[in-house]
């Protein structure tokens, strides 16, 4: 049997800080003042063994990268765990992840807000039935404050690097504020958080103003100005009815048309609030009723794309009732079958459209000359500003080439042939290294706090499993990691993704679906409720430079 020890554990974080700003004035790590990352006083920069040291570089149990759902989410699982040694590095100066991100006119979300929040955090206040942007990041900011997490966010920090050290078995992470070590990281910055601006010849000549929808210029006024709308996903949805009204023309350069269905919103009475304020058992009722709604539908989705046809109907018909113009209504129907690309929710996208101001350009935006906007079909377009809604860097996200593992390859390395983890949550040669929303964990019909708190289920057993046994790290086998993500794309092939004739975003360049779950939201929850040491290698931390592997078996041993 292998030997195992404990790894000593630095002093936590003092999680019951008043303020910010008194933990600001601390160590901006875990460690206490004086103390370095291993746990050694330091005293005028010199050990007590009397070696010369360099500053110390504060060490915390867990290092969050993120503050939307994902790392707050992540935070509150901690602190109920027991564990208070750990910071979340935010790059923002405040929390929300895409939701403080997305400002722009007509921001909503498309699940209804009931069923997108946390089960541990309801909120009775929700003013409509699917909230807008402004209400869903106040409830993030009231998370925050109720569930304590303040004294552990660092705001303008943001990871230019994580890094593993095989001889220490930790992470060292570098970021603009400074530097820490960890013994595990949660990457909880999501996928929709570096928008992706096309490489358009010319576009830098472009005289007027230009941003992607994520990055709202809200000083800019668009009243009377003539605006173009490169995209039509559902950040355009939502955007072209609310600018529609005010600007002076509206051109909208439209690639792929979406499937758009109505959109069921309406205003909570305060009779409801107050019911589900004083019986939160209703509100639960109702949470139950929308994710048992939203569960029927998957089997469509993923098994039996044949039924969405009378889905598919109903979006025939509201385009029919929406617009008017058969040309248009030819142009804005999709040649492929609903459900493969993302389903939009709108009543007002089709007459925003059909408006007198708006034109629909097909076939996309081809390049950029000077004030003059050249469209795939040659016609040419005068414009005032440019407004991209054209998506994030999802299958090749930016944090993939600034974390490298343990053989020193990055993530965007690793994943040159497509993403892949082991339940959407940890991959083969990142030790201790866990994903909030990884490959294959994303929804088409469903809300994604539902796979969050799943993963953070997983990602809290995982370090209770490692103080049980006493190891130091752990990493999926190379074999459990490949049967995972070879019953999953074995799956895929019958999904309407993958048989609906249709090219999205969900894509690599490969044409593999690394984005989505093929399964429902119930069978992600029974995957990833505990760990199974079996498809693990457990590190243990040595006095010597070395870090053994213990297999299955001695773990177990250990544990005992």
């Amino acid at each position: 049997m292998a030997s195992s020890t404990k790894r000593p554990r630095p002093r936590a974080s003092d999680a019951s800080a008043p303020s910010q700003a008194a933990s600001d004035q601390a160590s901006p790590g875990g460690t206490a003042p004086g103390e370095t990352a291993s746990g050694e006083t330091a005293l005028g920069g010199v050990a007590t063994g009397g070696a010369a040291t360099e500053p110390a570089v504060p060490h915390v149990r867990v290092a969050v990268i993120g503050s939307g759902f994902g790392g707050l989410g992540a935070g509150i699982r901690l602190r109920r765990a027991g564990i208070t040694d750990f910071v979340v590095l935010e790059r923002a100066d405040s929390v929300g992840g895409t939701w403080r991100d997305n400002s722009y006119p007509g921001c909503a979300c498309d699940v209804p807000s009931h069923l997108y929040s946390f089960s541990f955090a309801p909120n009775p206040d929700w003013p409509r039935s699917f909230s807008g942007q402004p209400d869903i990041r106040a409830y993030l900011e009231k998370v925050a404050d109720v569930f304590g997490l303040r004294p552990h966010l660092r705001f303008n920090t943001e990871v230019t690097e994580a890094r593993w050290d095989v001889e220490r078995t930790h992470w060292r992470i570098t970021t603009t504020a400074g530097r820490w070590t960890a013994d595990a990281i949660v990457a909880a910055a999501g996928p929709l958080a570096d928008p992706q601006i096309p490489d358009l010849p010319g576009l830098d000549t472009f005289p007027g103003k230009v941003f992607h929808s994520s990055r709202w210029d809200h000083d800019y006024p668009l009243a009377g100005k003539r605006v173009a709308m490169v995209g039509t996903g559902a950040s355009a949805a939502q955007i072209i009815p609310a600018i529609q009204p005010q600007v002076g023309k509206l051109t909208v350069f439209q690639r792929t048309p979406a499937w758009v269905l109505p959109r069921r919103d309406r205003t909570i009475t305060e009779l409801e609030k107050r019911l589900h304020d004083r019986f939160p058992l209703t509100a639960k009722v109702r949470r139950g009723t929308l994710f048992a709604l939203r569960e029927l539908q998957v089997d469509a989705f993923v098994r039996r794309p044949g039924l969405l046809k009378m889905v598919q109907r109903l979006a025939e018909r509201h385009i029919a009732d929406g617009v008017a113009d058969p040309a248009l209504r030819a142009r804005l129907t999709p040649d492929y079958r609903i459900g493969c690309k993302r389903i939009l929710l709108s009543n007002t996208y089709y007459p925003a459209l059909a408006a007198a101001n708006t034109e629909v350009v097909g076939g996309g935006l081809r390049e950029v000359r000077g004030s003059t906007l050249v469209a795939a079909d040659g016609s040419e377009h005068e414009a005032d500003a440019i407004v991209f809604g054209t998506g994030f860097h999802v299958t090749d996200m930016p944090m993939g080439s600034r974390v490298f593992g343990a053989n020193g390859t990055s993530f965007a390395e690793e994943w040159k042939e497509g993403m892949e983890a082991l339940r959407g949550s940890t991959v083969h040669g990142f030790p201790n290294f866990f994903f909030v929303i990884g490959p294959n964990t994303g929804l088409g019909n469903s809300s994604m706090i539902l796979m969050i708190e799943s993963q953070l289920n997983y990602m809290i057993d995982a370090l209770t499993r490692l103080d049980e046994i006493g190891a130091t790290a752990m990493q999926p086998t190379a074999r459990a990691q490949r049967r995972w993500n070879l019953e999953l794309q074995h799956r895929m092939d019958r999904t309407v993704w993958t048989t609906g004739g249709c090219r999205s975003w969900y894509l690599d360049r490969s044409g593999k679906n690394t984005v989505l779950w093929p399964g429902s939201t119930t069978s992600f929850r029974r995957a990833t409720r505990k760990v199974d040491l079996t498809e693990y290698e457990l590190i243990l931390r040595q006095n010597s430079s070395a870090a053994p592997s213990l297999n299955t078996a001695e773990a177990e041993e250990a544990r005992v």
